[in-house]
């Protein structure tokens, strides 16, 4: 019941990430759960959080869904989520109730792709809720029949194949296809900065949605603002 129920309780849901760049100072255990307390408070149907020491201290504080991952990198330095199968082990004793794995067409540093790498957590791990972070319609489908049991488009515009999309904003195309396309819930993530966009990612089939930096970085919403009030101040004083 309590493997159903991670999934349930996050549907048409609003899911928080909690994840902070290495040199912020809110990149620590006991801050990073509180804002994942801050999250719940807020209506929060879920968390997703990097990191062992953080998914501890988060599971102690939220009594919410946690989505959890460790963060690696491949070799041209882009990100690599969940990189071997004993950190999937370790995320669940952790306290996560979903691991979030890249099921992207890249090879990781062990020599796995993402679908070889799915296909022998799937295996090894058969009781496990699985997330599928991936990052085109092909690699979302390919995850889905592999056996993942959630399919994110997080990853759009942080591959090679996708670096344009990610100039563009909210991959909405991407969300709406996958939810047409696939049985198991698609949850959508990746550059939602606005409650309008949140919205409209459900509207277009999302089983749920994941908002990050505009919720829980100070650092790049204090940056938002800024960018809008210079771009205005040129714009109406080109020599300020």
């Amino acid at each position: 019941m309590e493997y159903l129920n991670s999934i349930a309780n996050i549907k048409n849901g609003l899911i928080v990430s909690c994840q902070f760049d290495e040199d912020d100072p809110f990149n620590k255990p006991e801050y990073v759960a509180l804002f994942a307390l801050s999250a719940q408070m807020g209506g929060a149907a879920g968390v997703r959080i990097e990191g062992l020491e953080n998914i501890k201290a988060s599971k102690a504080k939220v009594q919410r869904p946690i989505i959890g991952l460790v963060q690696s990198a491949y070799e041209d330095g882009s990100v690599l989520i969940t990189p071997d199968v004993k950190d999937v082990g370790e995320i669940v004793s952790a306290g996560a109730d979903i691991v979030a794995v890249d099921a992207t067409e890249r090879v990781r540093p062990n020599g796995l792709n993402g679908f070889e790498f799915l296909k022998k957590v799937r295996v090894e791990h058969p009781g496990t809720l699985l997330l599928a972070d991936v990052s085109t319609f092909e690699e979302g489908v390919q995850a889905a029949e592999l056996g993942a049991d959630l399919v994110s488009t997080t990853l759009s515009g942080h591959t090679p194949a996708t670096a344009k999309r990610g100039r563009q904003g909210v991959d909405f195309d991407l969300i709406e296809r996958l939810s047409e396309s696939l049985v198991v819930p698609v949850i959508a993530e990746g550059r939602i900065l606005l409650p309008a966009e949140a919205a409209h990612a459900l509207d277009l089939g999302a089983y749920s949605v994941v908002v990050g930096a505009a919720i829980t970085r100070p650092i790049v919403i204090t940056q938002m603002f800024l960018h809008e009030i210079q771009t205005r101040m040129k714009k109406n004083d080109p020599e300020a």
